[in-house]
């Protein structure tokens, strides 16, 4: 499983041959200006919740890839009434992709398209492949229902948001990693614009001090796992 940040909480997903995007927001993010959508590479896109940080790319990149949009149901319908693809889904429902099997899993946050419409409930995945499985919380608080996600699975990545002010910090994203069990992660959702600029050096050091690794990619850096 290959990971790609393309910055604030736009993901890459390679698993064997199947390209998956997670809220692509690349093209008004003025620090992502070296990401050309025209050349990503989708087959499904994650949508967490209808907030345009995290749909702005969502039509262009499906209607030219023909890429399956896998998120809560308003958001689904939304796209599919735009001749788009997708697959609708909701809080507890898991479902068997070619890539593995996903489950959409609650997230507390809001969820409006950029018009003031209804978004449906925001929400997280997990992605759970042949030999990784991976928990995208998407923008959220922290939340005792995390603490259900090793009771079913045991995860080899987590994906917090750690900016604060509009989701957890990183304090509550220290926890929120106790919560799931486990110690790596990954950090997304900041420094893309003020309210949620972050000290790299002492995010790193606190989650060290718990004997946790947190990464914070570049954009356009990739791991595998």
């Amino acid at each position: 499983m290959k990971i790609t940040f393309y910055g604030h909480a736009a993901l890459g997903i390679q698993i064997k041959d199947i390209h998956i995007l997670v809220d692509p927001f690349i093209t008004g993010n003025d620090k992502a200006s070296k990401i050309d959508i025209d050349m990503l590479k989708a087959d499904y896109i994650l949508v967490t919740h209808a907030h345009q940080d995290h749909i702005l790319d969502v039509e262009a990149i499906a209607k030219r890839t023909g890429a399956i949009i896998i998120s809560n149901f308003e958001i689904v319908t939304h796209f599919q009434n735009k001749d788009l693809e997708g697959h609708p889904m909701n809080h507890g429902g898991s479902w068997d992709f070619e890539f593995g099997n996903l489950k959409y899993v609650n997230a507390i946050h809001t969820s409006s398209f950029p018009d003031g419409s209804y978004g449906g409930q925001p929400g997280g995945f997990i992605i759970e492949g042949e030999h990784k499985t991976i928990y995208i919380a998407g923008d959220t608080a922290l939340t005792m229902d995390m603490k259900l996600i090793p009771m079913q699975t045991k995860l080899d990545l987590a994906i917090l948001p750690i900016g604060d002010n509009f989701t957890m910090g990183i304090d509550d994203a220290i926890l929120a990693s106790d919560f799931v069990e486990c110690d790596k992660i990954l950090g997304y959702h900041f420094d893309t614009f003020g309210y949620i600029e972050i000290n790299h050096e002492e995010a790193k050091r606190k989650f060290f001090d718990k004997g946790k690794d947190l990464m914070l990619l570049e954009i356009g850096e990739r791991i595998e796992l």
